[in-house]
C-alpha cells in the first residue's frame, strides 16, 4: 500500500523559510513522478512544483526562484525547500505520487498547512 505524509509546515514571518518533507512508503520515490500541490482557503488546488523519475523538474512561476523540489532516494522522502515566503504562500500543501508517470496523480499526502504573516 502506498502512504505519502507531509510534515514540516508552520507559522512564519514573510521572507522566512520552511522545508516541507514528504515520507513515502510502497513505492520508490525515484521510480515514480512527485508533485506538491497547495490550495489556499477559497481557491482550487494548484500543482506548483514537481519531479520526474530522471529528475527533471518543473515549477510554476508563482514560486520559481523561491522554491525547490528534491528527493533522498535513501530515505526515500521527496523534500520541498521554501525560501523568501510570501502572505500568498498561505496554503494547505499537498505532496502526490504518480507511480506510472502517466495519467493522473494516484495518491496523496494528508497535507500540511504553511501560513505566512506579514
Amino acid at each position: 500500500q502506498v502512504r505519502l505524509r507531509e510534515s514540516g509546515g508552520g507559522s512564519v514571518q514573510a521572507g522566512d523559510s520552511l522545508r516541507l518533507s514528504c515520507t513515502i512508503s510502497g513505492v520508490r520515490v525515484n521510480n515514480a513522478c512527485m508533485g506538491w500541490f497547495r490550495q489556499a482557503p477559497g481557491k482550487e488546488r494548484e500543482e506548483f512544483a514537481h519531479i520526474d523519475s530522471v529528475g527533471s523538474t518543473f515549477y510554476a512561476d508563482s514560486v520559481e526562484g523561491r522554491f525547490t523540489i528534491s528527493q533522498d532516494n535513501a530515505k526515500n522522502t521527496l523534500y520541498l525547500q521554501m525560501n523568501g515566503l510570501k502572505p500568498e504562500d498561505t496554503a494547505m500543501y499537498y505532496c502526490a505520487a504518480n507511480t506510472y508517470c502517466s495519467g493522473g496523480y494516484d495518491y496523496w499526502g494528508q497535507g500540511t498547512q504553511v501560513t505566512v504573516s506579514s
